[in-house]
């Protein structure tokens, strides 16, 4: 008996080979690790941020709700959705009501004549829409001021010299820039809708200066700008009826391509954004599942080799 435990022993059978116990790397986001102070306080945090959130959602409500001007209706633009483009016979028809009704008092100072190609005028149209317009341009050889033709680089002239002239051409009202009042007002083309077909009468009790019209959808009521739409105002070039909410819908439209000349373009590259990014992902998981999946879970066992 003690021979053979003898041999059991030199056999080194029951030798311990250091077995290393398999490491857990301490990156979980459970909560079990976390102490009762921590909790009390990212809970206490939490409650604080959304409160606060709640709180400034609740007044910038309340603020809209307690001022004098009436709230624009959404209107069904075919434009609205993520992936709709304007409407470019609009738009083109919304240029035309510019320069035949709006071009007197505002002016277009970022929109340039080479930024109606392919959009609403093919380029030799663009070319003489520009070659109407005479440019300041100088000095010459002389050192002279001339007037020349526009050019499709030119960008649409003021129809004043300088904000003085604007002011007193119109009892002192400065006529703002429509190049960027679709960004600039809240609701957009809504609100432009809402405001060139919203004249009414004034209310009893709400007193105008002269020159003054009443208008709900403007802050005050008072507004400088007289009415300027009117059925047939102007006059379309594809026979379209031009009746004052046609005119004020596709004018909206227009400014809303005024403030983003880029819409379209944003758009497009966002629908191949999508398409690009779900084609990796279905490589990426083609890979995960078929490929990496068998290196994940494959499993290496070492058995020692016995000594004989």
């Amino acid at each position: 008996m003690a021979a053979a435990v003898g041999r059991i022993c030199g056999a080194r059978l029951f030798k311990n080979y250091g077995f290393v116990a398999p490491q857990v790397c301490q990156l979980s986001t459970s909560t079990q690790g976390w102490t009762r102070n921590r909790k009390l306080l990212l809970s206490t945090l939490g409650v604080i941020g959304g409160g606060a959130g709640a709180l400034l959602f609740a007044l910038e409500q309340s603020v809209q709700a307690s001022g004098t001007e009436a709230h624009p209706y959404h209107q069904p633009w075919s434009h609205s959705g993520w992936f709709q483009s304007l409407d470019h016979a609009s738009v083109r028809r919304g240029y035309e009501v510019y320069k035949q009704v709006c071009k007197a008092c505002h002016s277009l100072q970022y929109i340039a004549f080479r930024n109606l190609v392919n959009v609403t005028h093919t380029e030799d149209e663009a070319k003489a829409e520009a070659a109407e317009v005479m440019i300041r341009d100088g000095p010459d050889e002389e050192g002279n001021y001339f007037d020349r033709p526009g050019k499709l680089s030119d960008y649409f002239p003021s129809p004043y010299p300088n904000e003085n002239a604007a002011r007193a051409a119109n009892n002192g009202a400065y006529p703002p820039d429509l190049s960027l009042i679709c960004s600039a007002r809240k609701g957009g083309e809504d609100y432009i809708f809402a405001l060139l077909t919203g004249y009414t009468e004034p209310p009893a009790g709400v007193p105008l200066r002269e020159g003054q019209s009443y208008n709900p959808y403007f802050p005050g009521g008072a507004i400088s700008m007289a009415q300027a739409l009117f059925d047939d105002a102007a006059e379309y070039s594809d026979g379209t009826p031009a009746t004052s909410s046609q005119m004020a819908k596709d004018v909206a439209t227009f400014l809303r391509w005024c403030s983003e000349p880029e819409l379209d373009d944003r758009r497009l590259m966002t629908i191949k954004a999508i398409g690009i990014f779900s084609t990796l992902a279905a490589i990426v998981y083609y890979y995960k599942r078929h490929k990496w999946s068998t290196l994940k879970s494959r499993k290496l066992a070492y058995k020692p080799v016995s000594k004989k």
